[in-house]
């Protein structure tokens, strides 16, 4: 089976490191906020080109605590995507917040001249959490203009961007905060859970260190009422010696596997989205739109031919049973983000795929009919 992510295979080269790892923060002593963590966090934003990082427990609570660090809570408005993971608008809800969701455009991504158009009409919005999904950037000149012209808070959603740019900008550069997630099937993935908030400010990356650790100013002092949120020191070691350094390896072979499959798909069926214009993506996930309806049909015979294949996301956010009292809150109808999910489906593109494998998912793709 060819397989979405394969963990067999990354741990065969990455054993020694993260066992090297493991034994470093052992015979530390600390395992708790200790010298893996500080390390980790200066390398990754030596490698994001952005000056602060602060890991915290995962990438659902990084959103949460930045956004709690820019002063959003109950009675607020937060402009988002109805097409992410479940942990974007879970963070704003748990702040007593209100999603507002804006629909997406061709590539799935949320549509920022809509965005402009409801920040325009409703004023009480004043935070917006946008999503570089499925590897892409958004324009990031344009997040810029939005954050400035309407005053926004804003926390870049980055948990499947890593390394993303558009027109030479990072993503998660824009904003006051961006945050990012170490989930295990991430381009950057920890053996387990992590995340971290990133940020130019150090006024504000302190902020977010006080709230990831009970709001602590110094031990035993608690100045703000915080969260239990940590990255831990095991994680934190194993990123930073085994995994980090060869993101950029990664993220090339990504990109090779894509190109590939840019090529070499041929089937009138299947609906190549390719990356919006000017735009570098680090390929997380490799979306294909089929034709309406007929989505069972195709995973049955990707199946059928050894090849996995997921769905991210089988429905849009809005549809979610959980997020059935925010449906008035929509920005948009969210109708294209609706068809979107009903049509895509992602082909599998991590960097342990070998050519041989690559040209066996193009075959199966280009033999359904």
């Amino acid at each position: 089976m060819i397989l979405l992510n394969d963990f067999g295979r990354q741990w065969a080269e990455t054993k020694a490191d993260v066992l090297g790892a493991v034994d470093q923060v052992g015979s530390s002593g600390w395992y708790v906020l200790g010298q893996s963590v500080k390390d980790f966090e200066r390398h990754l934003a030596q490698w994001w080109g952005i000056e602060h990082a602060v890991g915290v427990a995962n990438g659902l609570d990084g959103i949460e605590i930045a956004l709690k660090a820019l002063g959003c809570g109950a009675g607020d408005f937060v402009l988002t995507s109805p097409i992410s993971a479940f942990a974007t608008p879970l963070a704003i809800l748990k702040l007593g917040a209100t999603p507002v969701f804006v629909d997406c455009d061709e590539f799935g991504l949320i549509d920022l001249k809509e965005s402009r158009r409801v920040l325009s009409a409703r004023p009480e919005i004043r935070y917006f959490v946008p999503v570089h999904l499925y590897g892409h950037s958004l324009d990031m000149g344009e997040l810029a203009a939005l954050k400035k012209d309407f005053d926004l808070g804003m926390v870049e959603d980055c948990a499947q961007s890593i390394g993303a740019s558009h027109l030479g900008l990072a993503c998660g550069t824009v904003g006051q905060y961006a945050a990012t997630s170490f989930y295990p099937t991430k381009n950057l993935g920890a053996l387990g859970d992590g995340g971290a908030v990133l940020c130019r400010d150090g006024t504000y990356a302190d902020k977010i260190r006080q709230l990831r650790d009970y709001g602590q100013t110094s031990k035993y002092k608690h100045d703000l009422l915080g969260y239990n949120s940590r990255l831990d020191e095991l994680q934190a070691a194993i990123l930073d010696g085994a995994f980090l350094p060869r993101l950029s390896q990664w993220t090339s072979r990504r990109r090779e596997i894509a190109a590939a499959y840019l090529k070499g798909i041929d089937n009138p069926l299947i609906q190549l989205t390719g990356s919006p214009q000017g735009v570098q993506s680090v390929w997380h996930l490799f979306p294909v739109l089929l034709p309406a309806g007929r989505k069972p049909e195709a995973m049955a015979h990707f199946k059928a031919a050894g090849v996995a294949v997921g769905e991210h996301y089988p429905m849009a956010l809005i549809e979610q049973k959980a997020l059935e009292s925010w449906q008035g809150k929509l920005g948009s109808d969210c109708a294209k983000s609706i068809e979107f999910c009903r049509r895509e489906l992602s082909l599998p593109i991590h960097p342990y795929l070998s050519d041989d494998e690559v040209a066996e998912v193009i075959r199966v793709a280009n033999g359904w009919s």
